[in-house]
C-alpha cells in the first residue's frame, strides 16, 4: 500500500483499433505502458500507441483546492451516492468532470486508494490539509453504522453552510480593509506626486504657508525620501501580525479576545463562533458521535481561541458527567437562549435538532448584520475618502485662496 501511495497512476493517451477495425482513442490512468497496452487488449482494442500526457498538457488548469472545492465534492458524492452509484464509480464520473486539475487528482488518488481496499476514512485521513478531523469522524462513523449515504448528506450541508457563514464574515471584514488599503494609496499617490507639484509653485510666492499646508507639504517630503519605509513596515506589520497569530498561541487568543471586543465587529463574530459551534456539534450528535469526542472535534471549528478553550473546558465538564447546559453556561460565552435550548434537547432527547434550530438562528443573524454594516458602510467609505482627498485639495489651495486675498 506504501508503494501504491508513492507511485501514484499517470494519464496515458492511447490510440488503436476495435474489433471492427474503427481507428478509437481515450486516455487511461495505469502505472505503465505495458499494463494499459494489456487492459486495452482485454477490451478487444489493439493498441498502436500509448504514451504519457504531458502535464502542460493536461486538462484543466491546476489550481489550488479551497475548501468550497470540497464543499462540492461532498455534495456532488452524496447526490451520486443517493442515486444509488457505486462509491468507486461515484468517484470516477466526479474526477473526470472537475475543471480543477489539482482536484481531480485529489478526487482520483481517493478513488485509486478505496480501489486498494482502503476505508474511505482511512483515505480521507491521508490528506489532512483538505479533510479535518471532524470529517474523518463522520466519514468513520456512516461506515462503521452502515449509512455512509446519510452521513455525505450531512458532511455535504455542513459544509455549504460552514462556508456560507465564512463568505459572510469575510464579506464584513472586506469593507473595512478596503477602506484603509484604498484611502492609503490615494493618499501616498497625492503626497508623493500631486503636492511637489503644487510645493514648487509655492516656492516661488516667497510668502509663509498656512500651517496646514506646510503640514501636508512635510508630510509629502517625508513620503519622498521614505516612501519605501512606509510600504515595508506596512506590509512587513501585515505579515508579521499574520504570522505571529498562527504560530504564537497566547498571542492570537490575545487577538481574538480583542476582535471579539469591537463595537461592530464583535457582536458578528461572536454570533459566528455560537453558529459554528452549535452547528458542527449539531452535525457530529446527529451522526451518532459520543458528545465528549464530538466536543473535542468542535473545538477547532468554532473559529476563534476563546470560543475553541471554552470548548475544551465544556468537554471536560462533561466528561465529568455535568450536563452539557450547565457546562456551557460556566463559560459565560453562550447567550441564555442557546443555554435553554440545549437543556430542553437534553430533556426531549433531540440535542441535534435543538443544535441545528440555534445555527439556523444565528447563521441568519450574521447575514442580517453583514447586510446592515454593508449598508452602513457605504457612506462611511465615501466619507472617509471624502475628508482625506478634500483635506489635502483644501491644503493646497489654502496658499492660493492667500494670495488671492492679499491682493
Amino acid at each position: 500500500m506504501a508503494e501504491k501511495a508513492l507511485n501514484q497512476p499517470d494519464v496515458f493517451i492511447w490510440t488503436g483499433t476495435d474489433k471492427r477495425g474503427v481507428r478509437v482513442k481515450g486516455q487511461t490512468r495505469g502505472t505503465n505502458p505495458s499494463l494499459i497496452r494489456a487492459d486495452l487488449r482485454k477490451q478487444g482494442i489493439v493498441p498502436l500507441k500509448v504514451k504519457k500526457q504531458s502535464s502542460l498538457f493536461s486538462k484543466g488548469v491546476k489550481k489550488k483546492i479551497v475548501p468550497k472545492d470540497i464543499a462540492v465534492f461532498f455534495r456532488q458524492l452524496a447526490t451520486m451516492m443517493a442515486a444509488g452509484v457505486p462509491l468507486v464509480q461515484s468517484f470516477d464520473i466526479i474526477g473526470r468532470g472537475h475543471e480543477n486539475a489539482g482536484m481531480r487528482k485529489l478526487i482520483m488518488d481517493i478513488k485509486y486508494e478505496v480501489e486498494s481496499g482502503t476505508s474511505l476514512s482511512e483515505t480521507l485521513n491521508k490528506h489532512p490539509l483538505y479533510f479535518d478531523e471532524l470529517v474523518v469522524s463522520l466519514v468513520g462513523a456512516g461506515e462503521q453504522a452502515g449509512v455512509l449515504e446519510t452521513l455525505l448528506d450531512k458532511i455535504a450541508t455542513y459544509k455549504e453552510k460552514t462556508e456560507y457563514l465564512k463568505s459572510k464574515i469575510k464579506k464584513a471584514l472586506f469593507y473595512p480593509t478596503a477602506v484603509v488599503i484604498v484611502a492609503f494609496i490615494v493618499t501616498a499617490i497625492l503626497l508623493i506626486f500631486v503636492v511637489p507639484q503644487f510645493e514648487q509653485l509655492f516656492s516661488s510666492f516667497g510668502a509663509d504657508l498656512p500651517a496646514f499646508t506646510r503640514v501636508v507639504v512635510n508630510m509629502s517630503e517625508f513620503m519622498q525620501s521614505y516612501w519605501w519605509v512606509v510600504i515595508g513596515i506596512s506590509i512587513g506589520g501585515a505579515v508579521g501580525l499574520m504570522q505571529a497569530k498562527r504560530r504564537s498561541r497566547k498571542f492570537g487568543r490575545a487577538l481574538d479576545r480583542a476582535i471579539l471586543k469591537l463595537p461592530i465587529i464583535g457582536p458578528i463574530m461572536h454570533k459566528a463562533a455560537v453558529a459554528r459551534y452549535a452547528r458542527t456539534l449539531g452535525t457530529m450528535f446527529a451522526a451518532g458521535v459520543p458528545l465528549v469526542e464530538a466536543l473535542e472535534s468542535v473545538a477547532g471549528a468554532t473559529g476563534n481561541v476563546v470560543y475553541s478553550d471554552a470548548v475544551l473546558m465544556i468537554r471536560d465538564s462533561v466528561a465529568t458527567g455535568q450536563q452539557l447546559q450547565f457546562a456551557m453556561s460556566q463559560t459565560g460565552l453562550f447567550p441564555n437562549m442557546v443555554e435553554q435550548m440545549v437543556a430542553i434537547g437534553e430533556e426531549s432527547g433531540a440535542l441535534d435538532t435543538m443544535l441545528n434550530k440555534v445555527a439556523d438562528f444565528y447563521e441568519q443573524e450574521v447575514d442580517d448584520a453583514v447586510d446592515a454594516l454593508s449598508s452602513l458602510l457605504e457612506p462611511l467609505i465615501m466619507s472617509i475618502l471624502g475628508i482625506l482627498i478634500g483635506g489635502l485639495v483644501v491644503a493646497m489651495y489654502l496658499p492660493i485662496f492667500k494670495m488671492g486675498a492679499a491682493i
